[in-house]
């Protein structure tokens, strides 16, 4: 599993072989599950993560207690809860594993440490997390004014490879639908 980080890392930027020893022993390995918490909303989120194989999804509770999708997030991204991390405040959002996943772990600790070590690498990675933030608004955005049928349709056209992997509950949260109205669209997409 590190080496996948440290390839998806070296297409951004050459690491030496002594930066690429640094980041593999800094970051640890995780496997999670379908429905695993890798961080449960309410609490301060000190850790990063590297999704090596499986799917992610950040999720939020609103006020009717129903649980929503904000995004889903595939192999080889970086995710956490970024402004509870950037910030030190408690976290509206939870991480969760939609499917089985492979993670990298590195708490922010660790990750202040690499940044010591290697020159640039905290530009690497805030470069890197900024332009997924920008691709997942980016992906939002579409959606934005769109009836369910095209939610659904735009869905299949910029992630078909998680709708074949996530539980159709989590899609059908994620386009804001019910599971129902997702199945009768899928039906009447056939």
């Amino acid at each position: 599993m590190p080496n996948r980080l440290i390839t998806f890392l070296q297409q951004h930027r050459f690491l030496t072989t002594d930066e690429q020893a640094l980041i593999t022993a800094a970051f640890e390995p995780r496997h999670y599950k379908e429905g695993n918490q890798l961080f449960k909303a309410g609490q301060v989120c000190r850790e990063l993560f590297f999704i090596c194989d499986g799917v992610i999804r950040i999720t939020a509770t609103n006020q009717k207690g129903v649980e929503l999708t904000h995004f889903f997030l595939k192999e080889d991204s970086f995710t956490t809860i970024l402004y509870s991390f950037n910030n030190e405040t408690l976290a509206d959002e939870s991480i969760q594993a939609a499917c089985d996943a492979d993670v990298l772990v590195i708490s922010k600790s660790k990750l202040q440490v690499l940044y010591g070590q290697i020159p640039g690498f905290k530009e690497l990675i805030d470069q890197i997390t900024q332009q997924k933030l920008m691709d997942k608004i980016k992906i939002r955005n579409a959606y934005l004014g769109e009836d369910s049928e095209t939610r659904y349709r735009l869905f299949m056209q910029q992630q078909p490879d998680i709708v074949r992997r996530v539980p159709l509950k989590d899609v059908a949260g994620y386009l804001g639908i019910t599971p129902q109205s997702l199945s009768r669209i899928r039906k009447n997409a056939k």
